[in-house]
């Protein structure tokens, strides 16, 4: 016996998770598997928050990241002084898990704070208060009843969800709330919960689509889906109001005390109540994203271009969504977009680029598409000479077409003589930053001079940041 009790222990350590830390019915990381607070997110520089992809959190619209979360987390992160980075996650049990083991450091979902979750998250305070409610379809005629009529066919009293099924999330706290209401009204309600990865839109979509018959959410979220599908009743409420907050790991304090100090800083200001009442208290803007084929919540799509940009993308060997993460840096997908500096288009040629890249109508989008497109393979054949790693040489290449060749060959020069890899993006990035510095820009080994290219090592990060969120919400092919 005691030889198998030290191979259990050894196996919990070849796992690299402690046994114990596993419990309950949903079977994911309780317990903080790592020591990372506020201290050693700032050196590494970014914060990594867990996010779910719904029409209210987070989502793409026409190109640009959007969410009541992502517009939060774009101001925490400002406040903190490191960069955002996202991970979208569906289901909670996941997320938990993802954030206990150290792959995430914010948990930014609306969750609902309840007491059992408290024994394995630190919640921050609260946001706002909601309340859980029946999500239910009305009847198929329902416009040409008399309301009196569709009243009657809504459940209203939750004694009359006895021996029903109501579909709900895994681990969720609405099927918490519905073990609790069975107890109270003194009968079974049937419970199912849904696989792990199992979104509370999809279930109200369901239930839209009369797939299933009911679902529980908050009700700031029912009544925005119910926008979009009319034929759905939102009105009949199962809890006491609630407190919705976000979580870190429960030894985090130093960060926790950080984000409550934002938290509590920005509710003193209108930039809450206003991101709030732009997601929550928009009815139109909430059907258009819900609705919209460019909406990574309803379809796959980035840009009217997709097809064009996917095309274009193969001559490149490129990730369409890469290169559709820089037609949007450079014109959010505008045909007519014209810079101060004369630049046009959706790729922004400036005249003797279009020339020379045969785009005869700068205003043509398909024109100016190709043209861009010739020019960045011209670039990468260029770099390709001098910067052999893919990922590097992308870096080289994104920089040159916002900032123009002679610039970054610049700070490549000055890192080559000052002793750094010329080869390695990081270290050109910092001479490209000093390109404002006399000491710099008046150096030998310098011939495009003076150059503010704080615009350039922006632009290269930008597209790459938006890239990264286009993987996430948008398919690849």
């Amino acid at each position: 016996m005691a030889k198998l009790a030290s191979l259990l222990l050894l196996a919990c350590a070849l796992f690299m998770t402690d046994c114990s830390q596993k419990g309950g019915p949903g079977q994911f990381t309780r317990e903080p598997a790592v020591q990372l607070d506020l201290q050693q997110i700032q050196t590494r520089g970014y914060l990594q928050a867990i996010v779910d992809n719904n029409s209210i959190s987070y989502f793409i619209y026409r190109g640009q990241p959007m969410g009541y979360e992502y517009e939060l987390l774009q101001s925490l992160t400002k406040h903190l002084k490191v960069k955002l980075k996202i991970k979208v996650i569906s289901g909670i049990e996941r997320s938990v898990d993802l954030l206990n083991r150290g792959e995430g450091d914010l948990l930014a979902f609306p969750l609902t704070i309840t007491k059992d979750r408290t024994d394995y998250l630190a919640f921050t305070d609260s946001q706002f208060n909601t309340c859980q409610v029946l999500v239910q379809k009305k009847p198929a005629n329902w416009r040409r009843m008399p309301p009196t009529r569709v009243e009657r066919s809504l459940i209203r009293n939750p004694v009359d969800l006895i021996g029903k099924e109501v579909h709900v999330m895994n681990e969720s706290s609405f099927k918490d709330r519905l073990e609790h209401l069975s107890n109270e009204i003194g009968g079974n309600i049937v419970i199912r919960e849904d696989s792990a990865t199992a979104e509370t839109e999809s279930l109200i979509q369901k239930v839209a689509m009369g797939e299933i018959q009911y679902t529980v959410t908050d009700q700031t979220i029912g009544m925005v889906n119910a926008i979009y599908y009319p034929n759905l009743d939102v009105s009949t409420v199962l809890s006491l109001p609630q407190q919705i907050a976000w979580a870190v790991r429960k030894n985090s304090p130093d960060l926790l005390a950080a984000v409550n100090g934002w938290l509590a800083e920005i509710k003193r200001s209108n930039q809450f109540a206003n991101i709030y009442a732009k997601y929550f208290n928009n009815p139109r803007s909430s059907q258009i994203v819900i609705s919209s084929e460019y909406s990574s919540v309803a379809g796959n799509k980035i840009s009217p271009y997709d097809e064009e940009i996917k095309k274009e993308a193969k001559r490149l060997g490129w990730d369409w969504r890469l290169l559709a993460s820089v037609v949007y840096q450079e014109s959010n997908f505008q045909p007519d977009a014209e810079s101060w500096a004369g630049a046009v288009g959706l790729m922004q040629l400036m005249p003797a680029t279009a020339e020379e890249f045969g785009a005869r109508d700068r205003l043509n989008p398909y024109q100016s598409l190709r043209a861009g497109v010739r020019y960045l393979s011209y670039l990468d054949q260029l770099w390709g000479k001098y910067v052999k790693d893919d990922n590097e040489r992308l870096r080289f290449v994104l920089a040159s077409y916002n900032a123009g060749l002679s610039h970054i060959i610049d700070a490549r020069n000055l890192a080559k003589k000052y002793g750094k890899n010329p080869a390695r993006w990081e270290d050109v990035e910092s001479f490209l930053r000093q390109k404002s510095n006399p000491r710099y820009y008046q150096d030998a080994v310098v011939l495009a001079g003076y150059c503010k290219c704080e615009e350039p090592v922006n632009y290269v990060h930008d597209i790459l940041t938006r890239y990264e969120q286009y993987k996430q919400l948008i398919a690849e092919s």
